[in-house]
């Protein structure tokens, strides 16, 4: 079926098994969905109770009763929020019917973007998001090295204090999409917009680029570059310097000085690390595995590329916690982390993802935020350090600030694929503070944000327990297992440096959820 479909003014997720209201998810449980989706995906035909049955409790055979009562609980859910009793039909002896409104499959991806909200408020300084570059190349291969264009000249221009710069992983979901600016800006929050193109061809490339008012639709800037790929990161400086002149043409010197950076000595190891960045932010041992190789060759390449550190100490994280807890992943992750520090003084990003891992995998909180700070003062735009910090901090039992955070890094990034980790830290963080419904809620949106990753469904099991949904939060544990077979709350914790006090809370969550310490 579809992944999303869209019914008066609900969004059923098929793989997060989510009914939204709106941005809003419901309190509709995953069997019921299961029933509500495969109703809904056959209207107006007549669905029957072994089919619901099948959808619902795959290989089980169950009484009539549970059936009735799960679809009662949908008939509720569509009454209270629509006046929707009536959108199913019972066949007698035959099954149901969905009579609803027409519904239509989504072209958006719910289960991999968390939706922004809408018509953010400008924030008080001039701010810019820089759109995917077209690649002309004809060859969809090289779409990794426009998306590296895109992001050095982002990071190039975050490194501006009085300038906010929305994230590049927010900006990828416009990618291949016919944008109206002016709505980009609404939905972004952001005054200008930069788009552009690349063209390369063996050794030579050509790119557009042109900045527009997102409020007024007005073109500010545009140029075009010919040149050879040999001096590309000299063109990520031109373009970023360019976008800041036509901001602020009075800006200072040591504020264009600060978008040159050191970059790696080799182009050729970081190529290596544009073609490694899709599956290091997967965060899925497969994926992180394949990047490790690439990783590791570009460090061979150039032993002082911190960014490539930086990565394989996220990669190698990733693996600790996710396939085994092996002490050689953690170590790994702590020595690669150091060497991002050490060899990148100047780089937000490796500065980030390395205080990340000393700080999950060190356990050393103060280090890693020592590193956080220092890539923040270089680049007060960076989103993830943002997200990244909110989870070392939710962890740490530092719920509230946790949760000022992860808001921050969100308002950077709105569409961030790292949205997850921001909304864990907020569902841990309004668990220990025994606020249920809000951690209920943050999970959802976890869970909508990144269905394949095990540790959302630990967060929403837990809330839901503690509101005393435990057919709903038992689900919610059965799904961490199938993610995770080997997983142990005990252990998860002790991997991570868990507070005490969230431990406690979250332990007997868990434990009356079924999960074994």
């Amino acid at each position: 079926m579809a992944r999303t479909l869209v019914f008066g003014p609900f969004k059923l997720d098929a793989v997060s098994g989510i009914l939204f209201q709106g941005t809003e998810p419901t309190s509709l449980g995953q069997r019921a969905v299961a029933l509500l989706a495969q109703l809904v995906e056959r209207a107006g035909a007549p669905v029957s109770k072994e089919d619901l049955v099948a959808a619902a409790w795959p290989g089980q055979a169950i009484d009539d009763s549970n059936l009735t009562v799960q679809i009662a609980a949908v008939r509720r859910i569509l009454d209270e929020r629509a006046g929707g009793a009536g959108w199913i039909e019972t066949l007698p002896r035959r099954g149901y019917r969905y009579v609803g409104p027409e519904a239509v499959a989504d072209g958006s991806d719910l289960a991999i973007v968390a939706p922004a909200p809408a018509g953010l408020t400008l924030p008080d300084k001039p701010s810019v998001a820089v759109l995917p570059f077209s690649n002309l190349s004809g060859d969809s291969e090289q779409d990794y090295f426009a998306d590296g264009m895109v992001d050095d000249i982002v990071t190039g221009l975050a490194r501006i204090n009085w300038l906010f710069v929305i994230a590049r992983n927010s900006t990828l979901i416009y990618r291949g999409r016919a944008v109206d600016v002016k709505q980009v800006g609404r939905e972004l929050g952001v005054r200008y917009v930069l788009e552009g193109s690349v063209r390369k061809a063996g050794s030579s490339m050509r790119v557009t680029a042109q900045m527009i008012d997102a409020s007024t639709g007005v073109h500010v800037w545009a140029e075009r570059y010919d040149r050879s790929s040999d001096n590309i990161f000299t063109l990520q400086d031109e373009i970023a310097l360019s976008v800041v002149g036509a901001i602020a043409p009075s800006v200072r010197r040591a504020e264009i000085d600060r978008v040159k950076r050191k970059r790696p000595e080799s182009l050729d190891a970081y190529d290596l690390v544009l073609r490694a960045q899709r599956d290091v932010d997967s965060g899925m041992p497969e994926q992180v595995t394949r990047a490790l190789a690439l990783l590791e060759h570009a460090i061979g390449l150039d032993p002082t590329y911190a960014l490539a550190h930086g990565n394989a100490a996220m990669c190698h994280h990733c693996l600790f916690l996710r396939a085994g807890l092996q002490e050689a992943n953690r170590a790994a992750s702590i020595r690669h982390a150091r060497l991002a520090i050490l060899h990148g003084q100047d780089d937000a990003a490796a500065l980030t993802l390395a205080g990340f891992s000393i700080g999950m995998d060190g356990h050393d909180r103060d280090a890693a935020f020592t590193a956080l700070e220092a890539a923040l003062a270089i680049s007060p735009s960076s989103a993830l350090t943002y997200i990244l910090g909110s989870v070392i901090l939710g962890w740490g039992g530092e719920a509230e600030q946790a949760i000022d955070w992860s808001e921050r890094g969100m308002r950077l990034s709105p569409f961030d694929p790292w949205a997850f980790a921001a909304y864990d830290a907020q569902a841990m963080s309004h668990l220990l503070r025994n606020r249920y419904h809000e951690a209920c809620r943050a999970a959802y949106r976890s869970v909508q944000a990144n269905p394949a990753h095990s540790i959302t469904y630990v967060q929403l099991a837990a809330a839901l327990a503690k509101l005393g949904r435990m057919d709903e939060a038992k689900a919610a544990a059965a799904r961490v297992l199938e993610l995770h077979p080997t997983f142990r709350y005990s252990r998860q914790f002790a991997g991570v440096n868990c507070a005490p006090a969230l431990a406690e809370a979250l332990g007997d969550a868990l434990r009356a959820a079924g999960l074994a310490e």
